[in-house]
């Protein structure tokens, strides 16, 4: 059961669209959905107690095995709304967390996955039993309270945490090592961002020829992948395809991505992907914003690329083109081009452009960069970077 809600502010979604694709995402059949209006957040349920009982006789005719809110729940409303209606109640933040779990592939996205959701559970410990909370004590005295069996599971959470965050570091060195090594052959170094599901995956795959996974739905890729593309006249660029972002991403998955979302703020020039055949690009494109002012990305000069024109009646009127730029918050952006990843239109006019960068970056380091060049900082066979992050 899907579950929204107007609260203080405009949904942005009150279709639960977005939700649905998330939810059909972790491999779950939408059963039915409610969504409603109130002036606060209720501190107990978040909604009222009469929704409550609404969406309890809903899950009832449904015979839904869960339910989905399409926000960020408290520990106590998720404890709270779990016993009113009975079944298990996730959040936004947990149904994408469960998400990311399933579709990491390389042993460092695991362990980023494994960190975010070992922080969001920290925040939701009850304590399951009470033999643990008195001990005995002294010589023939009754010592006080002993350890609760929340604080052992707490603190067991907090040296998980910290032996994830040893390793991650250990990781984020060897990627450091890895850009410097291609910066000193003066390669242009591009990363691809956007909302998921823009067509990340598949501009990667047609600007490099690669055969990175991609399909229609949301996250469908997490690890981060790294080619060299060669753009004529002895010119490369090291092109990365970054993780999406979406609305509400959890600040949780953004603190354990750092060393991938690195890239990005590492880069010469971003591609900012936006699926301009979305009525709601405008707010997607500032969801990217957000998050890139998160990571410190946002003044890395960007390239819009309004993709999925083919799924246009004709091309970006120049009125929307403008809008999206100026409403969606890009201001770093530096030009924009129309194209369709999936049919290849449009993708001359932006492999020239990135040439023009790629000559610009080789004029102003002094340097040759050539394939030779390229052989000695880390790059494997047909151009591929070796890097431990590939699956």
């Amino acid at each position: 059961m899907l579950v929204g809600a107007d609260v203080g502010q405009e949904h942005p979604d009150p279709q639960l669209h977005e939700l649905r694709e998330l939810a059909v995402s972790a491999g779950l059949q939408p059963a039915g959905s409610s969504f409603s209006r109130r002036r606060h957040i209720d501190p107990a349920f978040y909604l009222g107690s009469g929704k409550v009982a609404e969406i309890r006789q809903q899950v009832a005719d449904a015979q839904a095995g869960c339910v989905l809110f399409d926000a960020a729940l408290s520990p106590v409303q998720q404890r709270n709304l779990e016993k009113e209606l009975g079944v298990p109640v996730w959040d936004r933040t947990a149904l994408i967390l469960e998400i990311f779990a399933r579709r990491a592939r390389s042993g460092e996205g695991k362990l980023q996955v494994e960190l975010a959701r070992l922080r969001h559970a920290a925040t939701r410990l009850v304590r399951g039993w009470t033999h643990l909370e008195r001990q005995q004590g002294g010589i023939g005295l009754r010592g006080g309270p002993g350890e609760k069996q929340i604080e052992l599971d707490r603190r067991m959470l907090e040296d998980k945490i910290k032996q994830l965050q040893l390793r991650l570091r250990r990781l984020q060195r060897q990627r450091s090592t890895q850009r410097r090594s291609r910066r000193r052959a003066a390669h242009l170094q591009v990363s691809i961002v956007g909302y998921t599901n823009a067509g990340k995956s598949t501009l990667f795959n047609a600007l490099t020829h690669a055969r990175a996974y991609a399909a229609d739905q949301l996250f469908a890729t997490l690890d981060t992948t790294t080619r060299r593309i060669w753009l004529g006249e002895g010119l490369y660029a090291v092109l990365s395809d970054t993780v999406g972002f979406i609305r509400d991403l959890p600040h949780s998955l953004v603190e354990a991505f750092k060393a991938t979302l690195d890239e990005a703020a590492e880069a010469d020039v971003l591609l900012h992907v936006v699926d301009v055949s979305n009525p709601q690009a405008e707010q997607q494109i500032q969801q990217v914003q957000q998050v890139l002012a998160e990571i410190g990305a946002q003044d890395v000069p960007q390239i819009l690329i309004y993709n999925k024109i083919d799924m246009l009646d004709g091309p970006v009127p120049p009125t929307r083109r403008q809008a999206l730029r100026d409403g969606g918050g890009a201001r770093a952006s530096i030009d924009s081009f129309d194209v369709s990843a999936l049919s290849g239109a449009g993708l001359d006019a932006l492999r020239e452009r990135l040439a023009v960068l790629a000559r610009e970056r080789q004029q102003s380091h002094g340097g040759a960069s050539g394939p030779h060049a390229a052989q000695d900082v880390g790059y494997g066979p047909d151009g591929d970077i070796d890097t431990p992050h590939q699956a």
